[in-house]
């Protein structure tokens, strides 16, 4: 079933469970945001995000390129500038298609499908070496950034994946994979061997991870 649904593409790919910040001054992203601000129910204040492929977030150009697989999003929290713009937070719920993006209006629209859940078995000892990978990773870049995460790792599975998907730092397409993984059992092992692959680079160059992600600290919360 196809919804249209208020878009705001970013340089970035998120993930369900992610809580983002994000600065909006953008006219048309500003109005996206007074339009969920009048939806009385907080709880249906949703609108997705795809990352852009090719182009920029803002100005004429913007989002020439986008993936089609990305993240339905409720907003959670807003404070209004002086200036008119907002700092926002929103977090991830599920993850979407997109099958047409419209900008004929005040701000874009995008025609969706929101993709089910694919149930499977996930064995446990895939958990356990996905804990295990992310544990020694995450020894390694806090002697050299700090910790990419706060607080300990979720047991469900399903939520495992995501975060380290959110902690590990990769190239966009990558990342992208992360999202478009089919279920959590291919995600994990994914994962696992991205994380692996930066392991071993690590050990040979001893320096920050490429991305910005590896630099800052990630919540769940």
């Amino acid at each position: 079933m196809t919804d249209q649904l208020p878009m705001f593409p970013l340089n970035a790919v998120l993930y369900p469970g992610v809580s983002v910040p994000l600065h909006v001054f953008e006219d048309r992203y500003r109005a996206l945001v007074h339009h969920l601000l009048r939806i009385e129910d907080p709880s249906q204040r949703l609108f997705g995000t795809v990352a852009i492929r090719e182009g920029y977030e803002v100005g004429d150009h913007g989002n020439h390129s986008v993936y089609r697989i990305g993240v339905r999003l409720q907003l959670t929290e807003v404070e209004a500038r002086a200036d008119g713009s907002f700092d926002i937070v929103a977090v991830g719920r599920d993850r979407i298609q997109l099958n047409r993006l419209l900008g004929s209006g005040d701000y874009p629209v995008g025609e969706v499908a929101v993709l089910p859940n694919r149930e499977s078995v996930v064995p446990e000892e895939l958990v356990q070496q996905a804990r295990a990978t992310f544990t020694a990773y995450r020894h390694v870049v806090r002697t050299i950034a700090g910790d990419p995460l706060q607080g300990e790792l979720p047991k469900d599975p399903t939520y495992l994946s995501w975060t380290l998907a959110a902690c590990t730092p990769l190239p966009m397409g990558e990342r992208q994979q992360l999202l478009e993984a089919g279920d959590t059992a291919e995600r994990l092992a994914l994962v696992i061997d991205l994380l692996r692959t930066e392991l071993r680079a690590i050990n040979v160059i001893t320096s920050l991870p490429a991305t910005e992600v590896a630099r800052t600290r990630w919540s769940p919360n």
